[in-house]
C-alpha cells in the first residue's frame, strides 16, 4: 500500500452532521447504517463542503458524507443544455450533491470544490414545495442530475420516497437517470408510467477507463432488461457522446449490443447528445484533471458553453442516430 493511501481513511469513515439535521428521521436512519463511522457535528455543511483549497480528485477516492438541511432552491428550472423530451414545466430537483461514481468528464467536479457527498435530509419539505406548484400545473422533474440517486439508494432511501410521492400526484412525471445496475428497489414495487428509469450508456472500454466505479455496459443492459420485464418505463441515453479513438467502431458495437439485448419497441424514447459543458465549470474540471484528453480537447466555446465544433458534433450525432435507426423508430429519438 502506498504512503498516500495510508493517509486516507475509508469512504464514509466520517459523517458530518449539521446541528439542525440531527432531529430528522432521515438522519437517524442513515446513522444506523454507519455505526462504525465517526459522527462530527457542524453548524453548516458549507464549513466542510465549501472550503477553499480542497483536492477534489483526492477526496473522490475516500469521500465523506455530510448530512444537511436545505434552506432554499428545492427545485430549479431545467437547464437549456438538457433535454425536456417535449414536457412542459421542466425542472430538476437536487436532494443530494455529488456522486459515488468517478466519471472523468463529470460536470460535478466543475460545480463543486469538494467531492464529499451532501445529503439533504429534509426531503419532505421539498415535496411540500412541489405540491404547491402541482396545485396549478403539471411538472416534469429530473431528480438525479447532481448525483446518481439510485446508486445511493441503500444509504438514503430517497428513490422510494420519490416513487411514493409520484403515486400521489398524477400530474407529476419523474426521470431518474443512472449508470448503476442496482434495480433492487423496484423489484417489489408496481410500475408507474410517470416514473421513468433512464440509463446512460457508454462504450464498454470507454466506461472501463473513464467512468470509474460504474457498472459496465453489459451490467447496465442487464439491469435495463430486467426493469423492462417488470413493466417499468425505460429511457435510453446515449449522452454525452464523446469523441474517442475508434469512435465509429466503439459506438456501433455499443448500439448493436444494446439493441440485441433490448427490444426497442419496449423503450419509451432515446436521447442523443454530444459532450457540452459550461465555460466556468470546464476551467475547474481541467484544473482537477490536467492530463485528461477528454477535457483538454480543443472545444469551441459558444454562448459560454464548450462543445465540439459544429461539423464534428453534427457528424457524431448523425452517425449515432443512423446506427440507432437500424433498430428503433425516428419518432423515439430526441436530440
Amino acid at each position: 500500500m502506498s504512503w498516500n493511501k495510508q493517509l486516507l481513511n475509508n469512504s464514509f469513515s466520517h459523517i458530518y452532521i449539521e446541528k439542525e439535521a440531527m432531529k430528522y428521521t432521515v438522519t437517524k436512519e442513515i446513522l444506523k447504517k454507519f455505526k462504525n463511522s465517526k459522527p462530527i457535528e457542524i453548524n453548516s455543511y458549507k464549513e466542510v463542503f465549501s472550503k477553499n483549497n480542497q483536492n477534489f480528485k483526492l477526496q473522490k477516492q475516500t469521500p465523506k458524507i455530510i448530512l444537511a438541511v436545505k434552506k432554499e432552491n428545492f427545485i430549479y428550472p431545467g437547464a437549456k443544455v438538457c433535454e425536456s423530451f417535449g414536457n412542459e414545466n421542466f425542472y430538476y430537483a437536487s436532494s443530494v450533491f455529488n456522486c459515488i461514481f468517478d466519471c472523468e468528464y463529470c460536470y460535478l467536479q466543475g460545480v463543486y470544490s469538494s467531492a464529499n457527498i451532501v445529503i439533504f435530509v429534509n426531503i419532505d419539505e421539498m415535496f411540500k414545495e412541489i405540491e404547491e406548484i402541482l396545485k396549478t400545473k403539471s411538472m416534469y422533474i429530473c431528480i438525479s442530475y447532481d448525483t446518481d440517486l439510485l446508486a445511493l439508494e441503500n444509504i438514503t432511501g430517497f428513490v422510494k420516497k420519490w416513487y411514493d410521492f409520484t403515486l400521489e400526484h398524477k400530474n407529476l412525471k419523474i426521470e431518474l437517470r443512472t449508470k448503476t445496475a442496482n434495480i433492487s428497489p423496484f423489484l417489489n414495487l408496481l410500475p408507474n408510467e410517470n416514473f421513468i428509469l433512464a440509463w446512460t450508456l457508454s462504450p464498454l472500454e470507454f466506461s472501463k477507463n473513464h467512468e470509474l466505479k460504474t457498472p459496465n455496459l453489459i451490467q447496465r443492459i442487464f439491469a435495463m432488461r430486467k426493469a423492462l420485464e417488470l413493466g417499468w418505463t425505460v429511457r435510453l441515453c446515449f449522452d454525452p457522446i464523446i469523441n474517442i479513438k475508434n469512435f465509429e467502431k466503439e459506438y456501433k458495437d455499443m448500439i448493436e449490443y444494446t439493441f440485441s439485448n433490448i427490444d426497442s419497441e419496449k423503450i419509451l424514447d432515446i436521447s442523443i447528445g454530444t459532450f457540452r459543458i459550461s465555460k466556468d465549470y470546464m476551467k475547474r474540471m481541467r484544473k482537477n484533471r490536467k492530463n485528461s484528453l477528454i477535457l483538454n480537447f480543443p472545444f469551441v466555446c459558444k454562448d459560454n458553453v464548450y462543445s465540439y465544433d459544429t461539423n464534428r458534433a453534427d457528424y457524431m450525432i448523425s452517425f449515432v442516430k443512423n446506427e440507432i435507426l437500424k433498430f428503433a423508430k425516428e419518432s423515439q429519438i430526441f436530440i
